[in-house]
């Protein structure tokens, strides 16, 4: 059974901001690695409170809070505005923002403007890009322009139209082996951790052993150093069926519903707004008496 952390004694110091340095340094030396999506104010400050280590402004933002059907059509501009509301309501968690399709397969100009953008504009910590062995050579750069990058190999959502799908990938041993290549070569590049999505487990867990940064898993098995899950999957907001491995901890969609319903009814019934939730004047308003038309 789960419990919830015990609030912090009255004028004791708010914990530490967790850094880049400090995910790196958990790679075997535990506690596992939790990580959520986020994609507005309040949630990164329950989120927060709550003690995630990470926060992952996600291009996921498009099929979840936008009403896209898959994270391409996800804009820079959109990202910043969704990045800048999650960091107001952070202040202890590592924030990380997806650098969404088109903003670094144009070149690596494109690329150090627009991870800047995520720092310097958005207030994140360092940003994700999806690919493996294809983007070390913009992992090395987005470094030297002192932008911290974790990595994304597996299944990787901006290439659905490549692999036919949101499928599986790594099932066959050449495909393992290129997974395992490509965390290897990201890991060379320098970034401080890999999100690894959507590989059988014994996948997940070679790849987890074969290199020395953290692999934070969502759908990769039991082995990774950390987890990850869509916020709006763990709390019920997401539509349709949930992949085998996003677990529900709350189902929000129907308390959410069952309150709109409840607030209707009383509006209806003329039980809201109550007595004791109108403002009142001290004289009454209304025509002075002895008034009226002559």
């Amino acid at each position: 059974m789960s419990r919830e952390a015990a609030p912090a004694p009255p004028g004791s110091p708010a914990p530490r901001p967790i850094t880049v340095p400090d995910i790196r340094a958990r790679k075997g030396a535990g506690p596992k690695i939790v990580m959520l999506t986020a994609y507005d104010h309040p949630a990164a400050r329950i989120l927060d409170a709550a003690g995630v280590d990470i926060l992952l402004v996600g291009d996921s933002l498009g099929n979840n809070v936008l009403g896209y059907d898959s994270t391409l059509p996800v804009t820079m501009e959109e990202m910043l505005h969704h990045t800048r509301a999650v960091r107001r309501g952070t202040r202890h968690a590592l924030l990380v923002a997806d650098m969404p399709y088109m903003s670094f397969q144009t070149g690596r100009r494109d690329a150090l403007r627009n991870a800047g953008r995520f720092l310097k504009e958005g207030g994140a910590a360092a940003v994700k890009v999806e690919g493996g062995r294809k983007r070390a050579s913009l992992v090395r750069s987005l470094l030297d322009a002192e932008i911290p990058v974790m990595g994304h190999v597996g299944l990787t959502p901006q290439s659905v139209n490549v692999m036919g799908g949101y499928r599986v990938q790594g099932k066959r041993l050449d495909e393992a082996r290129a997974l395992v290549e490509d965390a290897v070569a990201l890991e060379e590049a320098g970034v401080f951790a890999i999100v690894l999505e959507g590989v059988p487990e014994g996948v997940g867990r070679a790849v987890t052993e074969a290199v020395g940064v953290p692999t934070v898993g969502i759908g990769a098995g039991r082995f990774c150093d950390g987890q990850v899950l869509v916020f709006h999957d763990l709390v019920g907001l997401s539509e349709g069926p949930l992949p085998r491995f996003a677990r529900r901890y709350a189902d929000l969609d129907l308390a959410i519903a069952s309150a709109a319903r409840r607030f209707g009814d009383d509006v209806r019934a003329g039980a809201f707004p109550s007595e004791s939730e109108v403002y009142t004047a001290p004289q009454p308003f209304g025509p002075k008496a002895g008034s009226g038309a002559r």
